[in-house]
């Protein structure tokens, strides 16, 4: 799964990557901490233009009376999107990508105590997650909100986490955006090898409360991978 990422790249870097129309609403960055229920950004394309703006990350279904009638979307599973009735419809025709720097995960010590990994591209700016989005409304209240698509992970990352989020390499953004039409289906799939990489960082990240670059620093002396 992926429950915490984080983002350092300035908007006009992401406008200009995603080659996006940046909206005046979109969150501040850095954030080295970005959490459910926060704003993040989102790439999505309609009649032609890409827009880059903001999201809420964690997905209404559109039966949610409330944002808190039931449970907390945040991912969607590659294997069943296309047949959850949440997601099933946005997956077809409402597809977007969440540029990240990159996400954390954890693993477990002999004593059960959480430690915290920093997984991070080696060969791209950013990670460009596969996301799946739904506009959500209830009176007065309108929100625009997300999930991101998970996979089965491989390699060393299988080694610290069964799941991680679907990245769409660059030459496929326009596939996976609708902008070449049908087959985005396969692009579902784990990182190739080598793009991906990963460092022990401080357990301060366990806080979500916790901020500050130091929170993807590397841990001295504590261990490193790559995936392949």
């Amino acid at each position: 799964m992926c429950g915490r990422f984080a983002i350092t790249l300035p908007p006009e870097a992401m406008s200009h990557l995603f080659q996006a129309q940046p909206g005046n609403d979109l969150p501040d960055v850095p954030n080295y901490n970005v959490c459910p229920t926060d704003s993040v950004h989102a790439v999505l394309a309609a009649d032609g233009i890409r827009r880059l703006t903001a999201i809420r990350w964690g997905f209404l279904p559109h039966w949610y009376k409330t944002t808190s009638d039931g449970p907390l979307l945040i991912n969607a599973r590659a294997e069943s999107v296309a047949e959850k009735p949440a997601f099933r419809e946005a997956v077809r025709t409402r597809r977007c990508l969440i540029p990240a720097s990159g996400f954390y995960e954890w693993t477990k010590d002999a004593d059960g105590a959480r430690l915290p990994w920093f997984i991070h591209p080696t060969q791209a700016q950013c990670f460009a997650f596969a996301g799946v989005w739904q506009e959500w409304e209830r009176g007065d209240q309108a929100l625009t909100t997300c999930a991101i698509v998970t996979t089965q992970a491989e390699g060393p990352m299988g080694d610290i986490h069964h799941r991680m989020p679907v990245i769409v390499a660059q030459d496929d953004w326009p596939l996976w955006l609708g902008e070449q039409g049908h087959g985005a289906a396969r692009l579902m799939r784990a990182a190739p090898a080598g793009h991906v990489a990963m460092h022990r960082v401080d357990p301060r990240v366990n806080s979500n409360r916790a901020s500050g670059p130091d929170l993807i620093e590397p841990i001295s002396g504590a261990e490193t991978a790559g995936s392949g």
